[in-house]
């Protein structure tokens, strides 16, 4: 029998594959957006949560929640995006201690040159590479592992 704490033949495959294709998938994306457009992944993960707001704005806690980032990963991040036009911090109307962060028209402009190219690079490096069972068998997989991490967070609290 395999030790607990070692991973198996099978395991450590699927384990180091997924590290790999997430590493590289990320610094690809990143290099092809930077090509493109100008922006970076994580410049485009903030604006992209931005328009899914009818006034392309959110709470800084809500885009926090939305991109899953650190409070202060976001917070360096908002800082360099503001210092190059792309989005502004305001103050919150329904809360004087809260912040908004709203896309200005530039960002809106980068945001919608970037997306349609963005989009095209998803669907050639990631979603040509799969089978339609393939990509639902990963979606499957994703949303056990995220469920298994909501469970062990709320059993942690």
């Amino acid at each position: 029998m395999t030790d607990p704490e070692e991973l198996n033949e099978r395991e450590r495959r699927a384990w180091y594959s997924f590290l790999a294709m997430q590493e590289d998938l990320h610094r690809h994306m990143n290099r092809q957006l930077l090509r493109d457009s100008g922006l970076s992944l994580s410049d485009f993960a903030v604006l992209s949560a931005l328009t899914h707001d009818s006034d392309g704005s959110l709470r800084i806690f809500e885009l926090r929640e939305r991109l899953r980032w650190e409070k202060t990963r976001l917070t360096h991040h908002i800082s360099r995006m503001i210092s190059r036009g792309l989005i502004e911090r305001r103050p919150c109307a329904e809360d004087s201690r809260g912040a908004v962060v709203a896309l200005t028209p530039e960002g809106r402009d980068a945001i919608d040159k970037a997306a349609p190219l963005h989009v095209i690079d998803v669907r050639r490096t990631f979603l040509d590479a799969v089978s339609p069972r393939q990509l639902d068998a990963l979606a499957a997989l994703s949303e056990a592992v995220l469920e298994s991490i909501r469970e062990q967070e709320a059993a942690a609290d």
